[in-house]
């Protein structure tokens, strides 16, 4: 998050101590859109400019702004009122808000009406009633696709599990804020010994909020019914013998290069809401590829859940 706001800051200065020609500030998004490449297209550095010129102190609200993802600082550069937009801010990091939560909460104006009412518990409880549906659900917290630009893989390198795991690792802080809201490491090639095998997880976290343990199992090529049911079986094994009473069932997620309807539709991903199929982008994609790639998910998850 701090990268974006570095970049916006760039675009500010470089406007204020260059022309005053109208059309100035294009001039440098469109070069600086040529400088960095793929996935800095001049609509997502405009947003990055709009993301500095709304929080020029940063450093006040830096840790708060490390616990959200870009859609929720998105969605609260939206608020006019700089009162509403600190609320926010610290409100959804505090609380956790889902980002169907806080643009549920913005479009509601719940800021203003909880300043006007004198009963503000009504309101509070209000709200938590009508957002509990976003807070609990697992599809609020598992993100689809994931960006791991972080890595820095070339694009011609051939690269297996095991490079993509030891990556992973090598960066869990930004792996985790990727991940989403309320993850924290467990364990690496987690072993699992039955009565005649042993088997081992490639990754496993637990998720606070959700109240659930969420194993991971990496794959660098195409997915398969056969990588579907080698998670449920994960899933099921860990519910059976490292799950406590106290727990959610847990999630179980196979974080692949590519996704597939046929397999979404007629393997185990359609019957169980505890195993999902999550596509990872190892490069930074431009707003418009991100949301290609999101409605293209979002079709895929219709497959499921219909």
């Amino acid at each position: 998050m701090e990268g974006f706001w570095l970049i916006g800051e760039r675009i500010v200065k470089e406007e204020q101590q260059g022309s005053v020609r109208a059309n100035y500030g294009e001039q440098i998004i469109a070069q600086l859109s040529k400088e960095l490449g793929k996935g800095f297209s001049k609509r997502t550095l405009w947003d990055y400019k709009k993301f500095y010129l709304t929080f020029p102190n940063i450093k006040d609200s830096a840790h708060m702004c490390a616990q959200l993802t870009w859609s929720h600082i998105r969605l609260i550069m939206r608020v006019e009122s700089t009162q509403a937009r600190d609320y926010y801010l610290q409100e959804t990091a505090e609380q956790h808000w889902s980002v169907r939560t806080l643009e549920r909460n913005i479009n509601t104006s719940y800021y203003q009406r909880l300043l006007a009412s004198q009963r503000k518990d009504i309101v509070v409880e209000e709200m938590q009633q009508k957002t509990a549906e976003f807070q609990q659900d697992p599809y609020e917290f598992i993100k689809n696709p994931a960006v791991l630009e972080f890595l820095n893989i070339p694009t011609h390198y051939a690269y297996n599990e095991s490079d993509l795991e030891k990556n992973l690792i090598n960066n869990l802080q930004q792996f985790l804020l990727e991940l989403g809201k309320g993850f924290a490491f467990v364990a690496r090639q987690k072993h699992i010994r039955t009565e005649t095998q042993d088997f081992y997880i490639d990754l496993v976290f637990y998720n606070y909020i959700l109240k659930c343990f969420v194993i991971i199992e990496l794959k660098t090529d195409k997915i398969t019914h056969q990588d579907i049911g080698q998670l449920d079986m994960y899933v099921r094994m860990f519910d059976d013998l490292e799950k406590s009473e106290t727990d959610n069932p847990t999630i179980g997620i196979l974080l692949c290069t590519q996704t597939d309807q046929t397999i979404a539709k007629y393997s185990v991903l359609a019957e169980n809401k505890h195993l999902f199929a999550t596509k990872y982008m190892p490069y930074l994609p431009t707003e418009e590829e991100l949301a290609e790639e999101i409605e293209h998910q979002k079709q895929i998850l219709t497959q499921i859940t219909h």
